[in-house]
């Protein structure tokens, strides 16, 4: 079996990268098969990468490296920063206008994980698009879809 994966990757500084990161990843999701029939999955990407971007400007103020890869199967995004301190999900006060972002990827995210590394840390969510791959036959159930 052979695996085409398709990739990006880009720094987003401290100062304006949450806007900018969103436009670039809107940008490069437009180039997959999926997207346009998956307006919601995008959404979920979008807002998951601007959750992870601001989290590593805010948290770990540092500028953040942020890889898209798609692999066929999961659109794995990666937001690397300079802090080693893993995040954790923690309660938002009520009417707090922060202390959700952990919380909000992973109810997106398909999977996700982090991980610590020798200059910092590294959040990957994964998302799985809910179309039939091309060599599927849809079932019924994907009819209604």
């Amino acid at each position: 079996m052979t695996v085409k994966a398709m990739g990006w990757a880009h720094s987003f500084p401290v100062s304006g990268g949450v806007r900018a990161g969103r436009q670039w990843t809107r940008e490069h999701l437009d180039s997959l098969p999926w997207t346009a029939a998956e307006p919601e999955t995008v959404d979920s990407v979008v807002l998951a990468v601007s959750e992870l971007l601001t989290n590593a400007h805010i948290h770990a103020h540092s500028d953040a490296q942020l890889v898209l890869t798609w692999d066929g199967d999961c659109l794995h995004i990666s937001v690397h920063d300079e802090d080693p301190a893993l995040p954790r999900p923690r309660e938002a006060a009520e009417g707090a206008a922060s202390g959700r972002g952990v919380s909000i990827v992973r109810a997106l995210a398909d999977e996700w994980s982090m991980r610590c590394q020798r200059h910092g840390k590294t959040v990957t969510a994964c998302f799985r698009p809910t179309l039939p791959q091309a060599d599927e036959e849809p079932t019924p159930d994907d009819a209604g879809r």
